[in-house]
């Protein structure tokens, strides 16, 4: 079987690691070898960069080339390979992440980020100027505020997670601006019940053909 990459995205509270489970037992019940992972992330040396990413002080290019740092040794190590197997790769965050986050919410230069993504998700062997992408991008879409407030004394927060709405409204704006420009985005809106939020989902893997329309089921 061909492998799909399907990655999850929104901002921080907007509910999408809590359908990893359910979308993971979704594709194993159609018979189906499943990858999880996330990012900053998913090795043993993205991890500890993930660790320093999201606790120590830096500014928007040294965050920016971390985060690629990391995402280039997870392409190589984890996804590529799983993919190459036929697997289903279920990827909590990816490439979208830092142009919400680095550069819409920290107002990094988009040019820069796109020559990073160029670098690093780079496929010669696919064409030319072939990237390595996701072939659906879930995309949790929720006001900063309801994000706020689902967040609050949730857990002791990160260094984005402590940020002011306002920065993340301009990530929420930096998601949408990335999905206007992908078709393999699917925007859910994430400001309803679980049980709402995951028919959603499954509508929308079922239109695309991902998953069969009947699969049935609940998170």
């Amino acid at each position: 079987m061909k492998g799909l990459f399907l990655t999850l995205e929104g901002i921080d509270g907007a509910g999408k690691s809590s359908h990893i489970d359910a979308l993971e037992a979704l594709f194993k019940a159609q018979g189906r070898q499943v990858t999880r992972t996330r990012e900053p992330g998913g090795t043993p040396l993205a991890e500890a960069l993930r660790a320093q990413i999201l606790e120590q002080p830096m500014d928007a290019l040294t965050e920016s080339l971390l985060v690629f740092a990391a995402r280039r040794d997870h392409v190589v190590r984890v996804i590529e390979p799983a993919l190459a197997r036929g697997d289903i790769v279920l990827c909590d965050r990816f490439t979208d992440a830092t142009f919400a986050y680095q550069g819409a919410g920290r107002g990094f230069d988009p040019s820069v980020l796109s020559t990073l993504e160029q670098w690093v998700q780079a496929q010669p062997d696919s064409g030319v100027h072939a990237l390595l992408q996701p072939d659906i991008t879930v995309w949790f879409d929720l006001p900063p505020e309801t994000a706020a407030e689902r967040l609050a004394g949730a857990r002791l927060p990160d260094k984005f997670e402590s940020q002011p709405v306002e920065f993340f409204r301009r990530v929420a704006a930096g998601y949408a601006q990335r999905a206007a420009s992908a078709p393999r985005f699917v925007r859910i809106d994430a400001n309803q019940s679980r049980e709402q939020v995951w028919q959603q989902i499954e509508a929308a893997l079922a239109e695309r053909g991902f998953v069969a329309s009947d699969s049935g089921g609940a998170p």
